[in-house]
């Protein structure tokens, strides 16, 4: 079964004080980190989500495959939709998404994740008590992942809703979750 990668990486980073799609973390952007990580782990070419500076995403990193969100200021979950809207006509069974401010995120916790691919799952990242990113979304649960999420909330409601379907795999031993909210979490 083919398992589509897709990156969320609309926002502006406000918090930040740039889009993060723009940002270089240890090397490179942390857009074209994010696509590699899904590659090296095997899923579909990526499909990334922008909207904030999005002429400029696409210009620094012209390689990757991208979707606009023309409503990215409206928050995550728009993103979202959007992706998954646009992974729908494909041939893949499930989605592997990730965020583009989660560097940290391996290629390794992403094979963990994808190892329960299937058109029903629904698979999340275990760090200890937390769990996070990678997510993997079953093609039977993009539309209601889709009417269910709002605001900066992604699928997050959808997931409560369905716990005794999500299966959470230890992936803390394989990557890190933090997520770049500011400069400082970057280093820089």
């Amino acid at each position: 079964m083919e398992i589509a990668g897709l990156v969320l990486a609309a926002g502006a980073g406000r918090r930040y004080g740039m889009p993060k799609a723009l940002v270089t973390w240890r090397g490179s952007l942390l857009v074209e980190r994010a696509a590699g990580t899904l590659r090296e782990a095997g899923v579909a070419e990526p499909v990334v989500v922008i909207g904030a500076r999005a002429a400029q995403v696409r210009a620094v990193a012209p390689a990757l495959t991208y979707v606009d969100n023309p409503d990215w200021a409206s928050g995550m979950a728009s993103s979202l939709r959007t992706g998954l809207a646009a992974l729908a006509g494909g041939p893949a069974g499930a989605a592997l998404v990730l965020l583009v401010d989660m560097p940290g995120v391996t290629a390794a916790a992403v094979r963990a994740i994808a190892a329960g691919a299937a058109p029903d799952a629904l698979v999340m990242g275990g760090y200890g008590d937390r769990r996070s990113h990678p997510v993997l979304l079953g093609r039977e649960h993009w539309a209601g992942v889709a009417r269910s999420a709002t605001g900066d909330r992604g699928a997050r409601d959808y997931l409560r809703a369905h716990a005794g379907q999500v299966r959470v795999v230890p992936v803390g031993h394989l990557a890190d979750d933090t997520d770049l909210d500011v400069p400082e979490a970057a280093g820089a």
